[in-house]
């Protein structure tokens, strides 16, 4: 008997219909002789709603109340989830993330979980029962209710999957694994059957947004085997675990882009140690995160420094730099909301020379100008005008073809 823990989406389950085919399909799983833990997300856009009333009651909004609102979503699907197991016949309880034991630190909205103390979740499981539980959330070591943040689910079926040694994360969405390419930019884009944690990840700091990077990092450094795949289809989806030495890695094995960036030049910048450490510094005490940095050659003792963030934080990235420009010497900012970045990434980049050579080819073909480049040992990123960037992701992954099954 093999032990599976299964997460579901909010889309998934994004109302009553949906609700009792994922309670039939852990059902099924069950009555093939599985034993099934389940991690669920809010219905539908239950958390956009609860933080559009927040936003309509209170401008302060404290993070311990905010967590408290938010992880009710979760609540009430588990608890729907769990009745509708029960007209299937299947015995079912739904747990908290505190009755999870799910501990995390006391960073309300975007908490980190630190333990994970599983003992109800295996009482559930030798009584014969299916634990469902309330995915993003946990219990601070203050005793507060903690709220995971964006794609927490994610990261809570992890944490329940290594805790327990089950055997595989089920990832359940509402496409059928991972593509070479968003179907909806590519639509010959094909499934990938199975990538290493490496290349996973790389795609999802270049913009894939499933599964969610955290839960990743996760899976990596415990060693728990994700299966990223369709809560509406029985097919088999893609398999994500550790890098096999004897297969031969494609050379690129998926085109991603990003349209939720945004880039900040700061001009005539003094090229002198410190200046930099002081910008980023104050841009980190703001809990802005900064994803590719640029610097220009010096020319007459000053530079440009270029950065992307992401577009939500400009306007306070942009803030940041207008308050301590005078500081560190600067003469200006450019705030440029209009880019993308597209990237490839694939294992066999490490080996293969010409990778670089084939993907400014195909751009300086379809005339996109490339404004900064990022890379790693198996990822290579530019940054693009966002008007341009799916045709960039469509000749990509023509140039490498990828296209077809």
């Amino acid at each position: 008997m093999s032990l599976l823990v299964q997460k579901f989406g909010g889309t998934s389950v994004a109302d009553a219909e949906r609700m009792r085919l994922v309670a039939d399909s852990v059902a099924r799983t069950v009555r093939r002789g599985h034993q099934v833990v389940v991690a669920i997300s809010a219905m539908g856009k239950e958390t956009d709603d609860l933080l559009r009333l927040a936003a309509e009651v209170s401008r302060n909004r404290p993070g311990r109340e905010l967590d408290m609102l938010i992880t009710a979503g979760e609540r009430k699907a588990m608890a729907l989830l769990c009745m509708a197991l029960h007209d299937l016949g299947v015995p079912a309880d739904s747990f908290t993330g505190s009755q999870a034991g799910i501990v995390t630190d006391t960073d309300h909205t975007r908490a980190k979980i630190v333990e994970v103390r599983p003992e109800r979740i295996r009482k559930a499981l030798d009584a014969g029962r299916v634990p469902v539980v309330g995915g993003a959330q946990g219990v601070s070591t203050d005793k507060d209710v903690t709220f995971l943040g964006r794609g927490g689910t994610d990261t809570t079926a992890v944490a329940l999957a290594h805790a327990l040694g089950a055997d595989a994360c089920e990832i359940y969405t509402d496409v059928s694994g991972v593509f070479s390419a968003d179907p909806r930019v590519v639509p010959e884009g094909r499934r990938l059957r199975r990538l290493s944690f490496e290349e996973m990840l790389e795609m999802c700091a270049a913009g894939c947004p499933k599964p969610a990077m955290r839960s990743v990092e996760l899976a990596r450094n415990h060693g728990v085997a994700l299966h990223v795949r369709s809560a509406f289809t029985w097919e088999p989806g893609t398999w994500i675990d550790e890098e096999d030495p004897d297969v031969e890695q494609a050379i690129v094995s998926a085109v991603v882009s990003d349209a939720s960036q945004a880039k900040l030049t700061v001009t005539g910048v003094p090229d002198r140690p410190g200046i930099a450490a002081k910008l980023f510094r104050g841009l980190a005490d703001k809990s802005i995160n900064v994803d590719m940095i640029e610097q220009n050659v010096s020319i007459h003792g000053t530079t440009d420094i270029s950065f992307t963030v992401p577009h939500d934080d400009l306007a306070a990235a942009d803030a940041v730099v207008g308050a301590i420009r005078a500081d560190i010497g600067a003469t200006g900012s450019i705030a440029d909301p209009d880019i993308a970045t597209v990237s490839i990434v694939g294992a066999g980049m490490k080996t293969e020379p010409g990778v670089t050579a084939t993907m400014f080819e195909t751009l300086a073909a379809e005339g996109i100008n490339i404004e900064m480049i990022s890379t790693s040992s198996i990822r290579l990123t530019c940054v693009v005008r966002s008007d341009v960037v799916e045709r960039a992701v469509q000749s990509l992954h023509r140039a490498f073809e990828l296209d077809g099954a």
